[in-house]
């Protein structure tokens, strides 16, 4: 019993299902994190050029009102024209960035919409238990995991800026938009470095989160064998279960098409597949039956593997309404079905002659 309980058995399908309604998915924040930060460094050497231009002229407005005095009016309008030009410039970014940052959870998790996460729970408001998780092995780990890849990706991107600081000199001599182009190819150069380090921490915490979030819904067998008693009352289920075994028959009755003596047809809607063989039953047997696209797919199976089609409409309705497959025909019917295989042995000695 001790070992029912441990819990090695991977998650089935229903268990994960659950989770995701729960909201609870295996979401690395960090790769989220990097795909909006690659979208918004492209994004903006995108836009460099129409950003710079409205922020070379807002410093042409700022410089024209150098001899005005600051009144009321003038405080307001400076205000007005400010935040226009900073809305013009920040707005496509913004888009762009919410944009990037809904793709990276769908492309980890597919999409996924619930609710259940923004129903009330009191119980997270007990000041002891919001202690203990903020004290938890788990939260240190994640601080001093946050710590290290801040410290690593700063450390290294710091390296690459004082090498760039030692060009000040030089660049301090060029025209604004040569220092313009400067500082951008810089910006650059260093967001890449960066990005990659980042890159590196974010595929090493997916694969962290995923094999932490599997292993936490792991199930015992007992689990299992419970949950599959319940699924068994879910009139869904047992639909699918039907429906399944309702194919599997199917399949199964049409492979023994090719194995009948004859077909006997309506000829359009009704089709019946007999097959006698003396040695087994004491009576031909019904190996395959079937109305409109059934029948349709049963004559078309017997034609091509060489076995009649005999057209007799009173009698392959009668079969299909009085007769079960695998039952032999009973005995009213015995008459009718013994003159149709008399018929096809005849023709097939014919044939064969």
């Amino acid at each position: 019993m001790a070992d029912d309980q441990e819990k090695t058995e991977e998650p089935t399908a229903k268990k994960l299902e659950d989770a995701r309604a729960e909201g609870n998915v295996p979401k690395s924040q960090d790769i989220s994190g990097v795909l909006i930060l690659v979208v918004a460094i492209l994004a903006l050497w995108m836009m460099f050029s129409f950003i710079a231009e409205h922020l070379l002229k807002l410093v042409r407005y700022y410089f024209s009102l150098m001899n005005h005095p600051l009144e009321k009016t003038n405080l307001i309008d400076i205000a007005f024209v400010t935040f226009k030009e900073f809305l013009i410039m920040v707005l496509p970014i913004t888009i762009i960035i919410a944009v990037a940052g809904v793709a990276g959870t769908v492309a980890q998790i597919g999409f996924n919409f619930t609710t259940k996460p923004l129903t009330p729970n009191f119980s997270k408001l007990d000041p002891i238990a919001g202690l203990k998780n903020m004290l938890s092995f788990q939260k240190v780990l994640e601080s001093l995991k946050i710590t290290f890849k801040s410290f690593t990706a700063l450390g290294v991107g710091f390296l690459f800026f004082w090498s760039f600081t030692k060009e000040l000199p030089t660049v301090a001599l060029f025209g604004l938009w040569a220092q313009m182009d400067w500082f951008k190819e810089k910006a650059i150069i260093l967001a890449a470095v960066m990005l990659v380090i980042l890159f590196v921490f974010a595929v090493i915490d997916l694969v962290i989160t995923r094999k932490h979030y599997f292993d936490k819904l792991k199930m015992s067998m007992q689990e299992i064998k419970d949950e599959f008693k319940s699924m068994e009352g879910d009139p869904h289920i047992k639909a699918k279960i039907r429906q399944i075994q309702m194919q599997a028959a199917r399949k199964r009755m049409m492979s023994s098409v090719p194995t009948a003596d004859v077909v006997i047809t309506n000829p359009t809607h009704y089709a019946v597949a007999i097959k006698y063989d003396e040695t087994k039953h004491n009576a031909p047997v019904v190996v395959a039956k079937g109305v409109d696209n059934i029948a349709i797919q049963i004559k078309k199976i017997a034609r091509e593997n060489g076995v009649h089609v005999v057209q007799n409409p009173p009698l392959a309705r009668s079969l299909y309404k009085e007769v079960e497959i695998d039952h032999p025909i009973p005995d009213m019917l015995f008459t009718a079905v013994a003159e149709v295989l008399a018929y096809v042995y005849k023709m097939g000695k014919k044939r064969k002659g």
